[in-house]
């Protein structure tokens, strides 16, 4: 295990400038997911960790070793692609054991209990004489990780290992993640476009946007606590309202465009214009409430449904229970604890 330290890293291809100045501190152990969408510099980042991408500017250090200059193989770390990068003419055991091959770790013996512990952890024993072509998708994303941590290297690096799995084998595999990691203890970056993977997989999310931290955090604060409307949007897919803060006898409260209020917190000081961040789930669809408006549509997602209900002008995402149902055109009531309202300054 080893701590990893990127200061002020700048990356550029060409005129366009991709990674924007990002610093980061990982400790040792910890598991940090790159969280963005496509195009956010997330994989660049994570390939000049890895030393596939030399960086424009900046630093990158491994256990207190600056690497920058480094190639790939001289930094003691492991890299498991989305493709798996499994070689087809080699046996399960043989993928397994090719970095230690090339890197001319141990002799023929320790090489072979180095791959069965590696396989045992990944639960694929058993399959270690079959070829990659007899293997499912799930099977031969666990022998990529098996090969990833064979080397027992200090630092982990994972790519998006998840997505060309369908959705039940993702779940399985982001426990089995889970798992590994509290046995092995690896310090993992892992790179994902999706935010259920990185709140359920992480220690620490770093959501990425054009190239800069947008905001970090611990899953729960992050997802609870978003700093700007893009965090919010990202991660939860909240609904944003704009809104107006004001005195009343009761407290501040939020006046939305429509007239209608929302009370807050008794501790809230931003005054003026502001963005409400009101999450689907933390809203009550009701008979009477707060908030007044009117069922679009329904959506039926087995045990819960989800309304977009008209409000104050915006359309505005509730999920709730399947116990009553609520056709299109009628009026609602929407209600929220005011302590799950989230103010960011407009």
């Amino acid at each position: 295990m080893a701590n990893v330290r990127l200061d002020d890293v700048r990356k550029s291809f060409g005129s366009v400038q991709v990674l924007h100045g990002i610093t980061l501190d990982i400790a040792s152990g910890e598991f940090v997911s790159l969280l963005g969408a496509s195009g956010c510099g997330k994989t660049t980042l994570l390939r000049t960790v890895a030393g596939l991408e030399t960086v424009t500017s900046g630093s990158i250090s491994i256990d207190g070793q600056v690497v920058t200059g480094l190639p790939p193989e001289k930094r003691d770390i492991a890299m498991m692609f989305q493709s798996y990068a499994l070689l087809p003419h080699l046996t399960v055991a043989e993928n397994v054991r090719f970095p230690l091959r090339m890197r001319g770790i141990g002799n023929r013996e320790e090489q072979a209990e180095r791959v069965k512990a590696a396989l045992e952890t990944v639960q694929l024993g058993h399959l270690a004489e079959r070829r990659p072509r007899q293997l499912s998708g799930g099977q031969q994303q666990r022998v990529a990780l098996a090969r990833a941590i064979v080397s027992k290297p200090k630092v982990l690096l994972l790519d998006e290992p998840l997505s060309n799995l369908d959705a039940r084998l993702r779940e399985d595999m982001q426990v089995e993640l889970i798992e590994i990691h509290k046995r092995l203890g690896l310090t993992t970056l892992f790179v994902t476009h999706d935010q259920e993977e990185a709140l359920s997989l992480s220690d620490r999310v770093v959501l990425l946007n054009q190239g800069k931290v947008e905001q970090e955090g611990e899953p729960a604060v992050i997802y609870s606590h978003p700093a700007t409307e893009f965090a919010s949007n990202f991660i939860g897919s909240a609904n944003i309202l704009p809104a107006r803060i004001d005195d009343s006898a009761a407290g501040p409260v939020a006046i939305l465009p429509d007239g209608q209020t929302l009370p807050l917190v008794r501790e809230e000081r931003i005054r003026g214009p502001v963005l409400l961040v009101l999450r689907q789930e933390d809203l009550a669809i009701a008979g009477a409430g707060r908030l007044e408006g009117t069922v679009r549509t329904r959506v039926y997602l087995g045990a819960r449904n989800r309304y977009v209900v008209s409000l104050a002008g915006q359309a505005v995402r509730v999920l709730a229970g399947s116990d009553k149902v609520f056709s299109a055109g009628e009026p609602v009531a929407l209600d929220i604890d005011p302590s799950r309202i989230r103010v960011i300054v407009a």
